[in-house]
């Protein structure tokens, strides 16, 4: 068996264009993102209960022993239940982008620190797969010399309905049928 180098692959897996770049209508295009269950309006409301309820709670040991630092108890957890939501906002910014061309699957991570992570191959040679391991309907894409994790944030449902409509994209263009 003989193998390529792995700059022989690349150079002849892409198309002219950059597949990260293109302007044509893809066969297939989604976008995926985490569930954002608490808008706005939710985390407010949230907020403002446990603050009240917080300050009911401490009030009476406060009025008690007539030492502010006791204000502490009720300041810090309500700080950290803050911080962490702010910090469950931040993480729900990482999006998916999948786009199959006839010729080039393109898949585009966007972290939320604003770090991309690109990956494209050819449809003909990409194995979408689905696994029970490590997690349950675990979807991967491998292609390129390289395996992708792809909705790892998403339901498992949810997974197997994306790889169905994967594979429904891949078969209108009579590739891996």
């Amino acid at each position: 068996m003989h193998f390529r180098p792995s700059s022989f692959v690349r150079q002849h897996m892409t198309s002219d264009t950059d597949p990260f770049e293109r302007t044509d209508e893809p066969v297939y295009h989604i976008t995926l993102w985490p569930n954002r269950s608490l808008n706005a309006v939710g985390f407010r409301n949230t907020m403002i209960l446990v603050v009240v309820g917080a300050g009911i709670g401490i009030t009476p040991l406060v009025m008690a022993t007539s030492n502010l630092w006791m204000l502490l108890f009720g300041i810090i957890p309500v700080a950290t239940l803050f911080l962490f939501f702010m910090r469950n906002y931040r993480d729900g910014r990482l999006t998916e982008e999948l786009r199959i061309y006839p010729n080039v699957i393109a898949v585009e991570r966007r972290e939320p620190s604003g770090k991309i992570h690109r990956w494209h191959a050819k449809p003909y040679w990409v194995k979408v797969r689905l696994q029970d391991e490590p997690i349950e309907h675990y979807l991967t894409l491998e292609g390129n010399q390289r395996t992708i994790e792809l909705g790892a944030f998403l339901s498992p449902e949810e997974r197997l309905t994306l790889k169905t409509e994967i594979d429904d994209a891949l078969r209108k263009l009579d590739i891996n049928a």
